[in-house]
């Protein structure tokens, strides 16, 4: 008799709200947002900022942002690497996360000295660890949330980062327009501590890596099993 394999016998039961795994990996969707919403707000306001302190260089100030763009592929395709070998995501993620704020202060600090140069190398380098930190932020919490869908996870991660990175606009170019573009560099300077700190304060339950450990030790375990069982058969099918 074939067996029923009706699919509503094998559907997985629902996770209770008390135990879904996205309330544990939530934690981790405000620093990554905090994180892409600042990086929105630099980017969408960066060329009236070059502006504002080098009057005439348009040209430049979209230079700099494809130096940022440059820098922040060769950042994500770095830490994808250490983070794939190292398997230490809280610890590369805030490192990343802290090195993002020390780019950001240095460039807010640097940005009215007078040099050009001053501001590619200073853009550079804080594009190189902000955007090198979304690839980490991504897979950070899908670990959390894991076994949920990967499919959720970076939904939920995208209207994080899209949320701020709207309220990061609008507000940043208010700053900007009244008070300058220190001002509005340290409102995203504030942000980005409060982002470090959450993440400091993130439990490392790394669900997904848990799982993949016990389904290659229950892989093990049958092979042990299954080779010990086939052994006394050997010996009697010898012994005949």
């Amino acid at each position: 008799m074939c067996p029923d394999l009706h699919p509503s016998k094998y559907v997985q039961p629902p996770l209770s709200s008390s135990s879904s795994p996205l309330k544990g990996g939530q934690e981790a969707f405000s620093p990554l947002g905090l994180n892409a919403g600042a990086f929105y707000a630099l980017s969408t306001l960066l060329n009236r900022m070059v502006i504002w302190h080098y009057p005439g260089e348009e040209v430049n100030a979209g230079r700099i942002g494809l130096t940022i763009v440059i820098a922040g592929m060769l950042g994500a395709v770095i830490s994808g690497i250490w983070l794939d070998r190292s398997k230490t995501y809280k610890e590369t993620t805030l490192v990343v996360y802290i090195m993002t704020l020390v780019g950001m202060v240095v460039y807010t600090f640097t940005l009215n000295l007078g040099h050009l140069w001053v501001v590619f190398i200073t853009a550079g380098t804080m594009g190189f660890f902000m955007t090198g930190y979304l690839p980490l932020g991504f897979e950070f919490a899908v670990e959390l949330t894991y076994p949920e869908s990967e499919g959720i996870s970076s939904g939920l991660l995208n209207i994080s980062a899209q949320v701020f990175g709207i309220i990061f606009t609008i507000s940043q170019g208010q700053i900007i327009d009244n008070y300058g573009t220190k001002p509005g560099n340290i409102f995203l300077c504030v942000f980005l501590t409060l982002g470090a700190a959450l993440t400091a304060f993130i439990k490392a339950d790394l669900r997904r890596q848990k799982a993949n450990k016990e389904t290659l030790e229950n892989k093990l375990q049958e092979e042990e099993e299954s080779s010990t069982s086939k052994v006394p058969t050997a010996v009697s099918e010898d012994h005949l």
